[in-house]
């Protein structure tokens, strides 16, 4: 049943207010419309509170009285589809109504049925095996009952073999929704069902589910095959949910025009005695699938044509459709065979095999899902599907244009019209050549090249390559050129080729010899592009770069490089360009093309000027580098990192590693970057600026006695939090001589209301540092007047001293002192000096840190200037170490003792508040349970007072967590008795008894015993855990049929308690007893209960269900370390008795089962053993263990017991 929902009442105010009714009709008319909607619209929710507004509206008398009935219906029908928002309620006056009920189609003859059915269906077989069904209504599932095979033999098994299905629903207004599910599951698989529509009836008040069909009859159409659904505006009811529903569960596409909208059902009602009648949704749908509804708002279609082209359209669609599995096909092969990058080729193919695509409806859609999947999956923007929508031919670039004659004067010729030199200005070698051509291997060839083009730039002092024109060529001369500019005296390798379609890799190095000269690796090398610049014009300033030979100007190149080559894909409009070639860099990076970016980009046309720009700037880079090695060297606060940093820094410009750089603002970047990653310390950096920064100066401005107030309360936030604990926030470390003029106002108006409280929480996430010297009084006060504590020391570069930072002597009112609790509370935005500080009071166990990470800025930072440029350099000229430790503390900021996000610091501050003032008395109340308790009295005692001791000497301070309370407290017992039972516990409550079958408790037994009969009947028995007596008892006769009968007459007997855990002990007297005689009562233990202060004798018993082994056979029992409490006690007995060997490891040494205490009134429960086993023979085995006769590694325990039997029976024979 559907739960009614409240929403806020309806207001039909506004509509009543319109209203109006002649003096012969009564508002009773309204009040009839408003209980029929109470109790049948489906959309109850909506009317709560309508009785009483309709109620008030009359008693006002804002009914008006409108004669004419008709115009009183039409206002009516506003007022009420305004009000509910639903255009299907509509009132009518018609004196003249006749109800006509549509025939019940169970009811009918069943050859009645089979004429209405064959009028509304029609089964088509089109071209290309396409199933054709056009249903005009729905069939409900009480008259397909009735039809029995008729609907399966005539229609579905007619279209069940199709290749694909037109489904159309363009006509069908009527239905029942019991046929959806059989529809629904035709187009499904049997396996699983699920849930695809709800139906609300509101008369009945009843909820219907609808659920898919596990079985139908006839074979299905499964949900492989493509279904296309034809919809129109006259589409309702019943076929709106079947088309609804297959669209949602992406098994049909949907073509045509959105459906009508209608309603699962709708009724026309009379309204009281009148001639007026109210339509009204009587039940309502609710898709499980998209949480909403097909109803009013109808169904928008997939793709959109009015209805008498749906058929068409639907035709073309599934053409289209088709090709897919052929489109993947061609396109795996093509990306198998082809694909330069063959590691992701598997991926790529099996990707192709899983993809959706229920949405293609067109070739360009289907170009478009593939494009982007295929993409995202290589992580190559070169494998390109796309829709070419005319078909064009595919042209490819001649390599023949670039080859070169072989007739040497045509050769000389080509040259002197491909390569252009000149000399500019400055000594500033200009090459320019609009194409790469394929070199000749003619000596000759080489040789006038050389003459030509190197001869003449040999002693410039940089080089300008000029590819603004420069559309590509040959990617072989590469190397050549790229040899031309590095000192030949060593090799160079440049780039590798890998081609997928001759499966060869090609490494292009610098050539061993060059005819003429080289113009070497040492002057500066500028290219010039422009959008124009493509191809193998692309590869040549992509490895200037790469190679960090020179530096690129210009505008980004045309990006149309890919390496790849174009296939149509056959019968369609798709083309697939594929990667056939991996462009590998000396770095082993693959160039995945697009266009090339300059270093400096501007206009192609304005390159050669801002060439000199460039060029000038590279020519004052050393000296650059030179200062920022010599600052570093100078004021850097560790010498020997200042040292190697400024190796590395030259090392990177003497590699190159510069030329990209190309003005000051990339210079301060790129340094920056390489500075902090030598040095391992982020507080250095670079920075640009056209002005000359401010320094901080050392002595802050003495503010007026009128500014004193002012800088209070800007700067601190003071507050007393419940249970005494103050809170103290300020943002700045201000300069110590402010602090000492304003000391007596800040003691009076700030530090007075914090200091005596219980606890104080600072807060400095928002404090981003300030005046270090500060640093030193602020610690003092938590701290005791004598001895000084030593607070850090500092080593300054700039001055070459070390200097121990104290607590001071004296300050100005009382103190904190170091034994209250004090929490900081820090943020990524703490820094500088308020870091120092937060690290300070945390080396020294003064202060628990709670936040985030702090900023891990400096004590102090010079700024100083990079020669005469307009650079600055920011370095760290002091190191702090630790007073405790001495080490130099690390630079990357303070690691908070509870980190959290730091809007949640000040409350989880509190909470540790809380919980240390609960510390005490739980460490108290832990005591006196232990020495009121535990097993053994003297241990007990000495266990409370160390643990006391501990409290009192400050261990239990730093607990920031229950969690962590618990386990410091469970060590600490652990380590002060001895006892790993006595810890702190968990307070479960004990799950209830299981009301078990005697078969079940026979299946339980199976898998907790294991039972086995070895050579020369020796019985075995393994069991792992001991239950409780009075459970035990209950099934004893169980366990004695299913397991003790099986070892019981054995000639001798293996008990493995290895993994035995232990449990209550409240059965051992039981289990013992078989292994004893019936004639004599024997002692087993004596056991000390701490808490009543008696000993109990544990005696054998006299009566046992089954048969007792007795003592005369032998028994052998094995442990491991494993092997704990009650399992324990077993061993214990046995051993003592003299009844078993012993072999194995020494057990866990654990205890009796120990009870659980609540400590006091907190949420801490200890478990504390409260029983010890008789010690008057012997040391406990308790905290000890019990020691085996024959000790050896558990996993060898048993075949050595067996070896021991199987040679005393062998010695029998």
């Amino acid at each position: 049943m559907m739960k009614t929902q409240h929403t806020p009442p309806l207001v039909l105010m506004l509509l009543l207010s319109t209203l109006s009714a002649n003096s012969s009709f009564q508002p009773a008319l309204v009040l009839e419309m408003a209980k029929i909607l109470l109790e049948n619209y489906c959309f109850p929710e909506n009317l709560v509170g309508m009785q009483e507004a309709i109620q008030q509206a009359i008693n006002s008398g804002e009914i008006l009285r409108i004669s004419d009935r008709k115009t009183l219906a039409a206002v009516l029908t506003v007022g009420v589809q305004g009000a509910l928002n639903d255009p299907r309620l509509t009132v009518s006056y018609e004196p003249n109504f006749i109800p006509v009920m549509p025939p019940i189609l169970p009811s009918l003859p069943r050859e009645q049925l089979i004429r209405l059915v064959r009028n509304s269906v029609k089964v088509d077989i089109l071209e290309n095996n396409i199933g054709y069904l056009r249903m005009d209504r729905i069939i409900g599932e009480e008259t397909a009952s009735k039809l029995g095979s008729l609907l399966t033999d005539n229609i579905w098994e007619k279209v069940a073999h199709t290749s694909s299905l037109i489904f159309d629903l363009r006509y069908s207004t009527a239905g029942q929704m019991s046929g959806v599910p059989f529809i629904i599951s035709y187009f499904s698989d049997p396996e699983p069902i699920f849930h695809i529509d709800t139906v609300y009836d509101r008369p009945s008040n009843t909820t219907t589910e609808l659920w898919t069909m596990p079985s139908i009859k006839g074979e299905r159409y499964g949900k492989e095959k493509d279904v296309i659904i034809l919809i129109s505006k006259r589409t309702i009811g019943a076929a709106e949910a079947v088309a609804y529903t297959l669209k949602n569960l992406k098994r049909a596409i949907t073509v045509g025009e959105r459906s009508a909208g209608g309603s699962v059902k709708v009724r026309k009602i009379r309204i009281g005695g009148s001639e007026f009648y109210i339509t009204v949704p009587v039940a309502r749908s609710f898709s499980p699938i998209t949480g909403q509804s097909w109803e009013v708002s109808g169904i928008p279609p997939t793709v959109s044509v009015i209805a008498k082209e749906a058929v068409p359209k639907a035709k073309s669609l599934l053409a289209v459709r088709s090709t897919i599995p052929q489109v993947v096909q061609s396109i795996s092969n093509i990306i198998r065979k082809l694909y330069a990058f063959t590691d992701r080729v598997p991926a790529l193919l099996q990707h192709l095999q899983t993809m959706d695509f229920f949405f293609v409806i067109s070739e360009e859609d289907l170009a478009i899902r593939l494009n982007q999947d295929l993409q995202t999956v290589s992580e190559d923007p070169r494998l390109i599907i796309k829709y070419m929508q005319d078909n064009a031919a595919i042209v490819e670039e001649d390599p023949e244009l670039y080859k070169v004659p072989e007739d040497l004067e045509l050769l000389k010729a080509l040259i002197e019209t491909t390569f252009k030199i000149e000399i500019l200005q400055g000594n500033t070698g200009y090459l320019r050549f609009d194409k790469f051509v394929e070199f000749s291997p003619l000596i000759q060839f080489e040789e006038f090249f050389a003459k030509k083009v190197w001869e003449p730039l040999k002693d410039t002092s940089n080089l300008i390559i000029d590819l603004r024109y420069n559309t590509g060529g040959c990617t072989t001369s590469l190397a050549l050129i790229l040899s031309y500019l590095y000192d030949t005296s060593q090799r160079h390798h440049f780039f590798t080729i890998y081609d997928r379609i001759q499966n060869t890799t090609t490494a292009h190095n610098s050539y061993p010899q060059i005819t003429g000269p080289s113009y070497g690796s040492k002057r500066g090398v500028y290219v010039l592009t422009s959008y124009y610049t493509a191809s193998v014009g692309e590869e040549f300033a992509y490895l200037i770069q790469s190679l960090h030979r020179g530096a690129v100007i210009g505008e980004i190149t045309s990006g149309t490089l890919m390496h790849s080559q174009m296939f149509q894909i056959e019968g369609t409009g798709l083309a697939i360009t594929v990667p056939v070639i991996n462009f590998i860099d000396n770095n082993g990076e693959c160039w995945l093309g697009g266009g090339v970016v300059p270093d400096a980009i501007v206009l192609a046309e304005e390159g050669v000027d801002h060439f000199h720009e460039v060029a000038d700037f590279h020519q004052g880079l050393r000296s650059l580098m030179e200062v920022i090695g010599e600052l570093l060297e100078k004021h850097y606060a560790i010498h020997e990192v200042a040292l190697q940093v400024s190796k590395v820094l030259m090392s990177k410009w003497a590699e190159g590693l510069y030329w990209s750089v190309v003005d000051f603002e990339s210079l301060a970047s790129q340094l920056t970057s390489d500075l902090q990653e030598a040095s391992g310390d982020h507080r250095l950096h670079v920075f640009h600026c056209d002005v000359e920064p401010e320094t901080v100066h050392d002595v802050g401005k003495i503010p007026t006695a009128e500014e004193v107030g002012y800088i209070i309360d800007a700067l601190f936030k003071i507050e007393l939090l419940p249970g005494n604990v103050g809170y103290l926030r300020f943002d700045m470390m201000a300069d110590i001589e402010v602090l000492k003029a304003i000391g007596t106002q800040l003691i009076k108006l700030v530090w007075s209301n914090v200091v005596n409280t219980d606890a104080l929480i600072i807060d400095m996430r928002y404090n981003t540092g300030g005046y270090s010297a500060t640093i030193p009084l602020l610690c003092t006060y938590f701290f005791d007047i004598e001895p000084l504590q030593h607070l850090y020391t500092i080593f300054d570069r700039t001055t070459t001293t070390m200097t121990e930072v104290m607590t001071l002597s004296q300050v100005r009112g009382q103190r904190y002192g170091s034994s209250k609790d004090v929490y900081i509370l820090t943020s990524h935005m703490t820094g500088s000096a308020a870091e120092v500080f937060t690290r300070t009071m945390k080396d020294l166990n003064r202060a628990t840190i709670i936040g985030e990470p702090t900023i891990g800025g400096s004590l102090s930072s010079g700024t100083y200037q990079i020669g005469n440029s307009t650079l600055y350099a920011s370095i760290p000229n002091q190191v702090v170490m630790s007073a405790i430790t001495g080490k130099v503390w690390s630079v990357a900021g303070v690691t908070p003792d509870v980190e959290v996000n730091a809007e949640d610091a000040l409350a989880t501050a509190i909470k540790i508040v809380n919980l240390r003032a609960k510390v005490p008395s739980i460490i108290e109340g832990s005591a006196s349970l232990i020495a009121a308790n535990y097993a053994f009295e003297a241990i007990g005692a000495s266990v409370a007072e160390k643990l006391k001791g501990l409290q009192a000497n400050g261990e239990y301070g730093m607990v920031v967590s229950k969690d962590g309370l618990e386990t410091k407290l469970s060590a600490d017992l652990m380590t002060l008795s001895g006892d790993k039972s006595l810890k702190t516990t968990s307070n479960t409550p004990a799950l209830p008894p299981m009301d078990y079958s005697p078969e079940m408790f026979i299946e339980l037994i199976k898998v907790s015993f294991h039972t086995d009969i070895f050579e020369n009947n020796i019985g075995y028995l393994r069991f792992d855990m001991f239950g409780d007596f009075e459970e035990v008892k209950a099934i004893a006769q169980i366990i004695v049929e299913h397991v003790w009968n099986k070892v019981v007459n054995t000639n001798a007997m293996i008990v493995d308690l290895r993994n035995n855990l232990g449990g209550p002990t409240t059965a051992i007297a039981g289990f013992c007893s078989y292994f004893f005689d019936a004639d004599k009562q024997i002692v087993l233990d004596k056991l000390y209960d701490r808490s009543s202060g008696t000993t109990t004798e544990l005696l054998s018993l006299s009566d046992l269900t089954g048969t007792r082994y007795g003592s005369k056979k032998s028994l052998i029992i094995l442990t491991s370390k494993a092997t704990a409490g009650a399992a324990e006690e077993f061993v214990y007995i046995m051993k003592r008795l003299g009844r078993a060997m012993i072999i194995g490891e020494t057990t866990a040494g654990a205890s009796h089962p120990p009870k659980t205490f609540q400590v006091g009134e907190s949420d801490i429960f200890l478990s504390i053993p409260t029983v010890h086993s008789d010690t008057t023979a012997g040391p406990a085995w308790e905290g000890a263990g019990i020691a085996p006769h024959i000790p050896v590694p558990a996993d060898a325990a048993l075949e050595t017991a067996k070896g021991i039997f199987n040679k005393h029976f062998g010695e029998q024979k």
